[in-house]
């Protein structure tokens, strides 16, 4: 330890012996005395139990604000990768879109092919 706290923490076990002694040593019967020990220890449990619900409440908020914030960026996070699905998805449709396009083109381009080349056979059987 710190001479510092070395010297508080003396100062402090000091105080509490003098007051302890003033206490013992005071001109006050035998049950005033134990009425004045019995209100500090309530006055001392009293304050304790406010400081302690004090920190419970702390505690509980802070845990809220942090429940929260996770909520926040699961939320945020499946917003994001739901709008993310829909791109691709969009993505797929204008690529599958495109490829039927293609293979229509392709279809009717083979077809057009097909009936000249049997028109051209045609032509050719009968002027020959």
């Amino acid at each position: 330890m710190k001479d510092q706290t070395k010297i508080i923490a003396a100062l402090l076990l000091g105080a509490a012996a003098g007051a302890a002694a003033a206490l013992l040593l005071a001109p006050d019967s035998g049950e005033g005395l134990r009425n004045t020990i019995a209100e500090h220890v309530n006055d001392i449990l009293d304050t304790t139990k406010e400081k302690a619900n004090s920190k419970i409440n702390d505690i509980k908020d802070y845990s809220n604000r942090v429940v929260n914030n996770v909520k926040d960026r699961y939320n945020d996070a499946f917003g994001e990768a739901n709008e993310y699905s829909d791109e691709l998805l969009d993505s797929i449709k204008t690529k599958g879109d495109r490829v039927k396009e293609r293979a229509n083109d392709a279809v009717d381009n083979a077809k057009t092919r097909v009936k000249s080349t049997a028109d051209d056979w045609n032509n050719s059987i009968q002027n020959a």
